[in-house]
């Protein structure tokens, strides 16, 4: 069944067309990933969907009865509930049930109409745990932590967050909410490398159906079963995640074009025949002349010549002078803000030519560390050095190193004065900055655009050693594969700070991963490093927690008499316990079957839980005396 279903659908603005003829539909608990070039109408597509836009023509609407949930761009901005509360608010429905069920109580206490009453509460109680009423508050409190809210930041007052928390914080409120279709438009913006795994573990989980725009392509893949491209003014539609699809999407490009190629020789081998055929002018050849136009006419009727691809970002990082091997070596370096260092001793080598990333949790300090290594800070202790020859090339995530008020052209002209006019703006050119993009202020332009001016002025400088700090974070997809492909063929060196895995994937080989007590090798790529955490987990878990116990070198045969007494003596006290906690809950099971009982809201709530409690003792209680029976064998 159809959660959302579009046909025909036009989207033009004056003599802009957006998108024609697009026709979709989403079925229940499909993830759909939705991609394309900036401005090719991902956004207003939702927009249609939420109904707050209208389309030219076509139509456009979910199924019937299906809840549509679109994260809000600008929630909890001035909320002064708690984080834990704001998200509560998801289950307000479910709050009002307990709210009324403690009135229906109190009413019951007091008499009057008691069988209605009962039958009330009855009803509301069954809804209450249909609904999902016994479990809200602890999912509530699983889905902040899963987005990075630790248990100490539940009470903080959202009017206090950052614009990157509460849009995760509206994120949560979404997923919360369950709706049958989640529009979801870049929603691993601000979330670092763990919140998005648990997001990609929700949504593969998740019943409901999701429509998602994404440039995270990495992620895509883990959560995505069918993709969607607008290109062209055109939607295609693809199974599979971003991987499946651009193999898929290269084979009908190539599919197209000899289709293209050989029809159109196919034309021009008959064009040459109406010619000749023309050229003798008898009845005859004239005949075969209109019977061969027929000909080319049919294979003209729907041949569609192969759309050029998007203008995309076309550049390359040279180097001016070769370094030697040894490019960056740290010894010992430490850098903290306050009593607590956030990384200490880092011992790191980078030879000429590793492509190398460093990671690590969110806040250990990796933007820190580059700052450091281009000498905005200063370390608390230790040294950097360069090797010979190597000059240094920093892309700031902050962009701070731009002008707000200059011009695009006076950006990238002020600082690389020995090039002609000419050739900065062919440079921009190349960066998609055409016409009169070149004079727009850098203040007015947007995160994607002063990326690729900061790009730009990277790549003009000819640095061998490239400190790049997130560069990926506001570029589209074609854009970030024009930065990899650039990367690859760059003959220098770099250190990399990234979130992005796809990106890490396609060029790393070496991952550092950054920590309070120095950098170590965690592998060639994001997926090593991430088995190498995963290993590390396992072993943690495995470990004892209890110190191990050091035996005296000889087998002990069998158990002292005093061990054995011990041993029963401990048996016949776990099964008096045993029985005692059986006895209690039989009589707990046997008042909550009571018809007074069952009429007491919180009565029934307090049994369950004490009938939970003592199941929980009892099953603990039957492993210890498993336990010492076995030690007495």
């Amino acid at each position: 069944m159809a959660v959302l279903s579009a046909q025909n659908l036009n989207m033009s603005f004056g003599d802009r067309v957006l998108f024609d003829k697009v026709s979709f539909d989403i079925k229940e608990g499909e993830r759909v990933g939705l991609i394309g070039a900036n401005g090719t109408g991902k956004t207003t597509l939702f927009r249609l969907v939420l109904g707050q836009e209208q389309p030219t023509s076509g139509e456009i609407h979910p199924g019937k009865n299906t809840v549509v949930g679109y994260m809000e761009q600008h929630a909890c901005r001035n909320s002064v509930r708690s984080i834990y509360d704001e998200v509560l608010t998801v289950f307000e429905p479910l709050m009002q049930i307990e709210i009324r069920l403690e009135q229906l109580n109190r009413l019951i206490d007091k008499g009057g109409d008691i069988d209605a009453l009962i039958d009330e509460q009855l009803r509301l109680h069954e809804k209450y745990e249909r609904d999902g009423g016994l479990t809200y508050k602890s999912r509530a409190k699983s889905m902040l932590t899963g987005l990075g809210f630790p248990v100490e930041m539940h009470t903080l007052a959202c009017d206090r967050l950052s614009g990157g928390q509460r849009s995760k914080l509206s994120l949560g409120k979404l997923l919360l909410s369950s709706p049958d279709l989640l529009l979801l438009d870049e929603p691993t913006n601000h979330l670092d490398i763990d919140s998005v795994e648990w997001l990609e573990n929700f949504l593969s989980d998740y019943k409901g159906a999701a429509l998602i725009i994404s440039h995270d392509r990495y992620f895509l893949d883990r959560v995505t079963t069918r993709t969607m491209e607008i290109e062209h003014r055109r939607m295609r539609i693809y199974n599979g995640g971003y991987t499946k699809f651009i193999e898929q999407k290269e084979k009908d490009k190539l599919i197209e074009q000899r289709h293209y190629d050989n029809t159109m020789a196919e034309v021009h081998r008959i064009e040459k025949i109406i010619e000749q055929q023309k050229q003798w002018n008898r009845e005859r050849n004239i005949r075969t002349a209109e019977h061969k136009q027929k000909s080319i006419d049919r294979l003209l009727d729907g041949l569609e010549k192969p759309e050029s691809d998007e203008a995309t970002l076309k550049f390359k990082f040279g180097t001016l002078v070769e370094t030697g091997n040894d490019v960056l070596i740290t010894q010992g370096l430490t850098k903290g803000f306050g009593a607590e260092p956030l990384f200490e001793n880092v011992d790191l080598l980078i030879k000429k030519g590793e492509r190398a990333f460093l990671l690590g949790a969110n806040g250990c300090g990796k933007t820190t560390f580059l700052r450091v290594l281009v000498g905005q800070y200063i370390p608390q202790a230790g040294i950097r050095k360069f090797g010979e020859n190597v000059r240094v090339g920093y892309f700031d995530q902050s962009l701070e190193g731009l002008h707000e008020d200059k011009t695009v052209l006076d950006e990238v002209w002020d600082q690389y004065r020995r090039l002609s006019q000419t050739e900065v703006r062919s440079a921009l050119a190349a960066f998609l900055f055409r016409g009169d993009d070149v004079f727009a202020r850098v203040g007015d332009l947007s995160g994607g655009e002063k990326a690729r001016l900061a790009m730009l002025k990277l790549m003009l400088g000819g640095y061998n050693l490239l400190l790049l700090d997130e560069p990926t974070n506001h570029l589209d997809i074609s854009s970030r594969e024009a930065l990899e492909d650039a990367l690859l063929d760059y003959d220098g060196t770099m250190l990399i700070v990234s979130h992005d895995r796809y990106f890490i994937n396609k060029l790393s080989t070496r991952i550092l991963r950054l920590g309070r007590n120095g950098a170590e090798d965690f592998g060639n790529d994001y997926d090593e490093y991430l088995a190498r955490l995963e290993a590390i987990k396992a072993q943690q878990a495995a470990q004892p927690k209890e110190k191990e116990i050091k035996e005296d070198g000889y087998k002990q045969r069998k158990l002292k008499d005093s061990e054995k007494r011990k041993l029963a003596a401990a048996c016949r006290r776990v099964e008096a316990e045993i029985a005692k906690t059986e006895e209690e809950i039989n009589s707990a099971q046997s008042e909550l079957e009571k018809p007074e009982t069952a009429a007491d809201f919180e009565k029934v709530i307090e049994l369950t839980a004490r009938i939970d409690e003592l199941n929980t003792k009892l099953e603990l209680l039957l492993e210890e005396w498993e336990e010492t029976q076995n030690k007495l064998e």
